[in-house]
């Protein structure tokens, strides 16, 4: 599932080949999607945007063919709450084969028990103290990362950096510790950090690795506290961040601040197999020249040893080993927003 500035396309792959159907909610930009294959159900889910009518939440039961679009907006901010959706960033499955988490600007997590079919605004993280104090980062006050397993939710805010229930989000405590934040004058705050992404691997539990706005880090408890691990890449700035199912961790690090385009105008992947102590850059079969491209924070996906990067510029490359090598699969996209890979 590819989110586009213009729409959502999905794309099948067998044996090397590849088909493309969309583009779904032509014209409309889509920076979350979820397919939800638990319980041997295959429901999609979508995110579509306009900047005039604002985000909802649909849903295909037929794997593309038509689209749930209801009259009342799935999601939507209590009157209460004074606060307008501005957009959904991220939809993830919750604990439980059911539940499902829904990350939005102004950053907020909705949730829902019963696959869908309603939805709540989550007062525990809302009512949290440190909410009026968080401020936005370049793409605005967004909640973009949710990883849930049973009553433990992990997510990251920009700027407000991560944030964890281990009571299935009745309560939230901050886990910020070691990841710096430059832009302040103290650069390691309890909250603040714009974190752009944080994953989970997927064999060690407790171990998890985060893409700050400036930095690349481990955590080896839990994401409670975080070490630095940017040795050997060429910057400690991106956005994109996935871990295969083997273990190895997938970056592409951009120049920063003002920049924000690849490296030496080359498109190069850093993979880690062994937690981010080591970096090699995977360049075959990517451009090397002229290649200014911009990945962002959910547009680098995995799924077995299969890895994906999508670019501003359209361009969807795919690696089938591991990283070791790569090949375009689709040149001529919209600006690419989200890329989320599944094996049917």
């Amino acid at each position: 599932m590819v989110g586009t500035a213009k729409g959502l396309f999905v794309l099948r792959g067998e044996n090397g080949k590849w088909s493309i159907d969309g583009p779904h909610f032509a014209g409309l930009a889509v920076y979350s999607a979820f397919f939800d294959q638990r319980k041997g159900r295959n429901e999609m889910w979508a995110a579509p945007a306009s900047w005039h009518f604002g985000a909802e939440l649909c849903k295909s039961t037929d794997m593309g063919k038509t689209w749930d679009q209801p009259e009342n907006r799935r999601i939507k901010m209590p009157k209460t709450s004074k606060k307008s959706l501005e957009n959904i960033w991220q939809i993830a499955p919750g604990g439980d084969a059911d539940s499902l988490y829904v990350g939005v600007a102004p950053a907020a997590l909705f949730e829902s028990h019963d696959r869908g079919a309603t939805w709540k605004l989550n007062k525990g993280l809302w009512s949290h103290p440190h909410r009026k104090k968080w401020t936005p980062g370049f793409g605005g006050l967004c909640l973009h990362t949710i990883v849930a397993e049973k009553d433990d939710i992990k997510i990251a805010i920009s700027t407000g950096g991560v944030y964890q229930s281990a009571d299935g989000g009745d309560s939230w405590k901050v886990t910020n510790t070691g990841v710096k934040a430059y832009f302040l004058p103290d650069q390691y705050p309890e909250f603040g950090q714009c974190v752009h992404k944080i994953a989970r691997h997927p064999k060690k539990k407790n171990t998890y690795f985060l893409q700050n706005h400036h930095g690349v880090y481990r955590s080896r408890d839990g994401a409670t506290t975080w070490q630095e691990i940017e040795d050997g890449l060429p910057s400690n700035f991106g956005f994109g961040l996935t871990v295969s199912d083997a273990g190895s961790v997938f970056i592409v690090p951009l120049q920063a601040d003002g920049q924000r385009f690849t490296c030496e105008g080359k498109l190069r992947v850093f993979r880690s197999r062994d937690d981010g102590s080591s970096w090699q850059a995977l360049e075959k079969g990517l451009p090397q020249k002229n290649a200014y491209e911009v990945i962002l924070r959910d547009a680098v996906s995995s799924v077995g040893n299969n890895i994906f990067v999508g670019t501003k510029n359209g361009k969807l490359f795919a690696s089938a080993d591991d990283g070791d090598s790569w090949k375009m699969i689709e040149g001529s996209l919209p600006e690419i927003c989200c890329v989320k890979a599944y094996t049917l």
